[in-house]
C-alpha cells in the first residue's frame, strides 16, 4: 500500500486541475505533470538565449545586405542610372548594414 499525504494548494490550483485531469486522479494528474516536467531536456525549451539571437540577427542582416547589394548591382547592370532618391537610400541603407555587421563580428 502507498504511502499517503496530504498536499494543500490554492483554490485556483485545485481548480485548474480539476478543469485539465479529465479523468485521472488528483495523484496521477500531479504525477503525469511532474514526470513531463522533469523529462524535458534544457535544449528542447521554446526559448533561444542570448548569444542565439544574436547570430540570427546578425544573419538576418547579411541576409538583408546580400538582398540590398543584389538589388542594386541588378540594376546598374540594366543601365538604369542612380538619379532618384530611393536609389540613394538603398545605397545608404546598404552601407549602414555593412558598417553594423562589422561592428558586431568578433575576429
Amino acid at each position: 500500500m502507498a504511502d499517503k499525504r496530504m498536499l494543500i494548494i490554492d483554490a485556483d490550483i485545485a481548480r485548474r486541475i480539476d478543469e485539465n485531469r479529465g479523468d485521472m486522479s488528483y495523484s496521477e494528474f500531479l504525477e503525469f505533470l511532474i514526470d513531463r516536467q522533469l523529462q524535458e531536456q534544457p535544449s528542447n525549451n521554446n526559448y533561444v538565449g542570448k548569444d542565439e539571437f544574436h547570430q540570427f540577427a546578425a544573419g538576418m542582416k547579411e541576409l538583408l545586405r546580400n538582398f540590398l547589394e543584389f538589388f542594386l548591382s541588378y540594376g546598374l547592370e540594366l543601365g538604369k542610372q542612380p538619379q532618384d532618391k530611393t536609389f540613394q537610400e538603398l545605397s545608404q541603407k546598404l552601407q549602414d548594414l555593412e558598417s553594423s555587421g562589422n561592428k558586431g563580428k568578433k575576429l
